[in-house]
């Protein structure tokens, strides 16, 4: 048996290796270039700082599956609703109505802005579209999805399913801080931490659920918000121009609306405790309207 694994590795050594090197290196000088931007420009490190406490809020909400046993379906449902709840206030106060304003600002028309909006939300909406029928994934209760699904392991079908989700929450919160409205974006930001929260929990709960080690359920849990910062710094980046940055607000809000539709609002109805999902929903879409509006 050591002969074998000590064959087989030397024969992935050398090209391994290089690869490997290649990869670090690379990181490196992303990392490096990321420091040198952050410090160059201001909403692009504030964009990261939120992201970063999302990914935090996500990984707390995981801690406390180390001491349950099980998740209650009504509950199950009551969390989803209450992130979609969230999620819904938060594409509508802090990404529709800011785009809608730069919109119409420089609209020739009454009908030119909403339009715009409306053009840009599905832009958006068929892009989140794309990527559920093309990457393979697999939803807790719903099963998978995606191009070639059984080709993978469950665990990283769940990884990748809790990656989409967390897409355009990275990028909400990057596109809100290029905006320049800090406050705004801190509030958006403080919504989706908040219901990371219970999100990591859930995570974690259903992995525990269908089977998985309680190590690698944390695991997961604690690591599937890492993808947040990283799409808050793309986002950011990627709206420095004021032309464009209307139409992310706006695409940022479709995906959300995407991902609240197809996934978490049928996921926390499927097992029949639709009023404890409706009851998290209004719950999480007041919240975020108070901060939102108080901030």
């Amino acid at each position: 048996m050591n002969t074998v694994s000590l064959s087989k590795f030397s024969k992935l050594t050398p090209r391994k290796l290089l690869g490997w090197s290649i990869l670090l290196l690379g990181a490196g000088y992303g990392i490096q270039q990321l420091v040198v931007l952050m410090e160059q420009q201001e909403h692009v490190r504030f964009a990261f700082y939120a992201g970063m406490v999302a990914a935090v809020a996500t990984a707390a909400g995981a801690v406390p599956a180390l001491f349950s046993r099980k998740l209650s379906a009504r509950l199950h449902a009551a969390m989803l609703g209450f992130g979609g709840g969230v999620m819904l206030a938060a594409s509508i106060f802090s990404l529709i109505v800011p785009a809608l304003d730069l919109f119409e600002g420089s609209a020739l028309s009454s009908w030119q802005g909403p339009t715009q909006v409306a053009t840009a939300i599905l832009l958006g909406a068929l892009l989140m579209l794309a990527l559920e029928r093309s990457v393979p994934h697999e939803h807790f209760i719903k099963g998978t999805e995606g191009h070639q699904a059984l080709a993978l392991k469950r665990s990283w079908l769940f990884v990748i399913a809790i990656i989409l989700h967390n897409i355009p929450e990275g990028l909400a919160i990057g596109v809100a801080y290029a905006s320049g409205d800090a406050v705004g974006a801190s509030a958006l930001a403080t919504g989706i931490s908040l219901q990371n929260v219970p999100e990591g929990f859930v995570v974690a709960m259903a992995l525990l659920a269908v089977g998985y080690s309680r190590l690698l359920a944390l695991s997961v849990g604690m690591l599937s918000g890492l993808v947040e910062p990283v799409m808050a710094v793309i986002g950011a980046i990627l709206m420095t121009n004021p032309m464009l940055l209307p139409w992310g607000l706006a695409m940022a809000a479709g995906a959300m609306l995407f991902v609240i539709s197809h996934e978490m609002i049928p996921e926390s109805h499927r097992q029949g405790h639709e009023m404890a999902a409706t009851n998290g929903l209004m719950l999480g879409f007041v919240l975020m309207l108070v901060l939102d509006t108080a901030l």
